[in-house]
């Protein structure tokens, strides 16, 4: 029976508007990104040339940026004619102007493609083509921890294969940014530039020691694994980075090796806070021997004591401007990453959607977020907590009960940032969003920029 209740008709109505109006931005957001992309494909493929290298990067943390941008200055130093790209911002018509390309790829999770390179995977490598011309170089970055190791890279091996390029030498795989591989990946582009000096093709910084001046256990009597809040500052001048970035820990190896052990960790504070701030879980082997970083950072390094940092752009986790709303989500300590963003931003809109276990002991950074409740500075938060009797959900379901809100955030023109777990959060946050927004918006939102995710 159709109902004659004005009300009901009136939130149909309403409803019906704000899809109406969600389906025109993101298709007029569609329309203005490609026409952008074609510009700027016709720009850089003017610039090309068969005696052009394509230095070409698939990055999901910067690591793979960092590498590609090393190796393209090498190749330019020489005296080389170098493009460099991203894989956002590549397309067929640039290969084929280039007669070399060389490939820094990062595999993330199980084998699957940074979220830059949604583009290419479904518009470029979606079908054969013709490259008979294309001499190439790839690097494959991954973790042998993970299922299908440099999946990623092997995939784009494949297609260019099939696609009749050619290799100028065997891939180079590289675990867990071993030294070794990355070593190999130096001498082929020595060879390439005919230099008998090797270019600093990674890391591009030292390792500088930073002081642990604050360590505190936030989360005493959580049901998950204890949490700790540390604050590090550096012996001279601070360092600029920006929200998004990572701080890469230098651990010293097991059984007193010299040579370090390099961990990620998301920065969860701005340089106008003075010193880096990190939330590390320690983590426990089966045996319960605690993790080499995790159990070093927390348990080891005394307050004062010195811990190797360097600090690594990673531009694929910046922020939009202020103009642009953010949604944020995340879990567990992937609230440094969205804290960071948080404190950068004085003004503008900003969602938090936030998961743990409890919050009684796991509400992290509370005493900031309310202060920035009360100043304007965070719009709205929203948090769950999956150990809690009347609760017992996770981040995802955030959205999906406020559905209509992400909607309605998105249709004006908000981007959305997830940080936290590879294992549970990320792939129920992702799939969450189809259900609310649809795939295909979701694909457009993250090929346009205004949909990334820093997960580990």
């Amino acid at each position: 029976m159709i109902s004659t209740d004005p009300v009901h008709w009136a939130i149909a109505v309403a409803a019906i508007l704000v899809w109406l109006a969600l389906t025109v931005a993101i298709v007029a957001s569609r329309i203005r990104a490609n026409r952008t992309a074609r510009d700027l494909s016709a720009e850089r493929t003017s610039q090309a040339g068969k005696d052009a290298t394509l230095v070409a990067f698939a990055s999901q943390t910067g690591m793979a940026e960092a590498l590609a941008r090393s190796t393209a200055r090498a190749l330019s130093d020489s005296g080389h004619k170098t493009l460099l790209v991203s894989f956002a911002d590549l397309d067929l018509a640039l290969l084929m102007s280039v007669g070399r390309a060389l490939f820094v790829v990062s595999t993330t999770g199980e084998g699957d493609a940074p979220d830059s390179a949604a583009r290419v995977v479904r518009r470029v490598m979606g079908h054969t083509a013709a490259l008979p011309d294309l001499s190439y170089g790839l690097l494959g970055l991954g973790d042998r921890s993970y299922r299908d190791f440099c999946g990623f890279a092997h995939a784009v091996e494949g297609w260019l294969k099939r696609s009749g390029a050619r290799p100028l030498f065997d891939t180079i795989e590289v675990d867990d940014a071993d030294p070794a591989a990355i070593g190999r990946w130096q001498q082929q582009v020595n060879a390439l530039t005919g230099s008998d000096s090797a270019p600093v093709v990674w890391p591009s910084s030292a390792l500088a020691p930073w002081r642990l001046e604050q360590r505190s256990l936030i989360n005493p009597g959580s049901p998950g694994g204890p949490t700790w809040r540390l604050r590090l500052v550096p012996h001279g001048d601070l360092p600029s980075w920006a929200a998004g970035d990572i701080a890469e820990i230098g651990v010293p190896g097991p059984d007193g090796a010299a040579a370090l052990t390099i961990r990620d960790y998301s920065i969860a504070s701005v340089p106008a806070e003075g010193g880096i701030e990190l939330l590390v879980r320690l983590l426990s082997h089966p045996d319960g021997s605690p993790g080499l970083a995790s159990g070093w950072l927390t348990q080891i390094v005394p307050p004062g004591g010195d811990v190797p940092v360097r600090i690594r752009a990673n531009s694929g986790f910046r922020g939009p401007d202020l103009a642009t709303p953010m949604v944020l989500i995340g879990n567990g300590t992937g609230i440094a990453g969205l804290r960071a963003h948080l404190a950068a931003r004085e003004g503008g809109q900003a969602w938090l959607m936030f998961g743990e276990r409890s919050r009684v002991h796991d509400a992290y950074f509370d005493d900031d977020l309310r202060a920035w409740l009360d100043q304007g500075r965070l719009t709205r938060l929203d948090r769950t907590f999956s150990r809690d009797a009347g609760d017992g959900r996770y981040v995802q379901a955030l959205i999906d009960e406020h559905a209509d809100d992400v909607c309605a955030w998105v249709d004006r023109g908000a981007a959305l940032y997830v940080c936290g777990s590879l294992d549970g959060m990320a792939p129920g946050v992702h799939s969450a969003l189809e259900r609310v927004l649809g795939t295909e918006t979701l694909i457009a939102l993250s090929e346009a920029g205004r949909y990334r995710r820093d997960i580990y």
